[in-house]
Formats: C-alpha cells, structure tokens, sequence
C-alpha cells in the first residue's frame, strides 16, 4: 500500500511540475504579445506624427477621407509620401494636390478591374 502511495505523489508532484511549465510558458508568450503590442503602438504614433508634420490638413483630411473607404489605399499612398520626403523627391508641405495625383496614381496601379461574362447556353 506504501508503494501505491508513493506513486501517487511523484504523478502529483509531476502533474503540478507540468501545470508550473505551462503557465510560465504562458505568461511569457503573453508578456511577448504585449510587448509587440506597445512597439507598434509606438511606432505608430511615430509614424502619424511624421505626416502630421509633413502634410497639410487639407491633405490629412484627404487621407483620413480615404482610410475610411479603402485603408490599404491610403497606407500605401502614406508609405510613399514618407518615402517621397525622406529621399528628398516632395518637399514638406506636402498639400492635397500632391496627395490626389498620387493617389490616382497608386489606384491605377493597384485596382482590379472586374469582367463579368455571361454565358448562355
């Protein structure tokens, strides 16, 4: 009976060595999860205060017009005016004229054009 009972101590002592494992391997992953959270939160913020202080409002409000109908349409046009001014190609203020021809360009780009076929039998 001694020998049944001190196997139910090791499975015990295992069972909670596994459980502790577990929970730490847990809370790891979630303080990595958090951590990339506050990164892109950062580099976020960085980001809109560098438009911030290279377009107009007018071309902010362009922007944000856009973001609301096609967000990876107005990522892309921001990625290239950030670009644009740090290679030294736009000039800060960048106004909406700027921001309209590059979105018209960009749209050209990156649209798909829909076909429908009907076909009759």
């Amino acid at each position: 009976m001694a020998g049944v009972l001190g196997m139910s101590e090791f499975y015990d002592e295992e069972l909670e060595e596994i459980k502790r494992r577990k929970l730490l391997e847990l809370q790891r992953r979630l303080q990595m999860e958090e951590e990339l959270k506050r990164r892109r939160q950062e580099e976020e913020a960085k980001r809109e205060a560098l438009l911030r202080s290279i377009l107009t409002p007018e071309a902010r409000e362009r922007l944000a017009n856009v973001k609301l109908v096609r967000p990876e349409l107005a990522r892309i046009v921001e990625d290239n005016i950030i670009a644009l001014v740090q290679s030294g190609q736009l000039t800060p203020p960048v106004d909406e004229d700027t921001v309209k021809k590059l979105l018209s360009l960009i749209y050209e780009r990156t649209r798909r054009e829909t076909r429908i076929t009907i076909k009759r039998k």
